[in-house]
């Protein structure tokens, strides 16, 4: 190819461009870390999600916009007390799932070996 163009399979890709051949990695989605993480409300009850980024979905919590999760609606204020680098988003979903399934007193252990 002399114009240009990409041609990849997975996660490497090869790039032409007037007949130079460069390799690059693609910064796909599956290459994100996913997050769990815990959010204790005013009255005590804990939230548990998923994020690519802890700090800015923890403001849409607190800010209450149409991004944060119903549940933590007007339960403020909010404290993040728990988070965790688990990897891809199936990992994170699957983590979120089994920590859901947890007993209260397991949450709060799990939050009293984080801090």
């Amino acid at each position: 190819m002399t114009q240009g163009g990409i041609t990849g399979h997975g996660q490497i890709h090869t790039i032409y461009f007037r007949d130079c051949k460069v390799l690059t990695r693609s910064l796909l989605m599956s290459d994100a870390v996913w997050f769990l993480y815990m959010i204790q409300c005013a009255n005590g009850h804990l939230y548990t999600g998923v994020t690519l980024d802890i700090e800015r979905r923890f403001k849409e919590h607190q800010i209450g916009g149409a991004k944060a999760a119903k549940y933590l609606r007007g339960k403020g204020p909010l404290r993040l007390v728990y988070n965790e680098a688990v990897g891809s988003q199936s990992d994170a979903l699957k983590r979120e799932i089994a920590i859901k399934r947890f007993p209260r007193a397991k949450k709060l252990a799990l939050v009293g070996a984080y801090k």
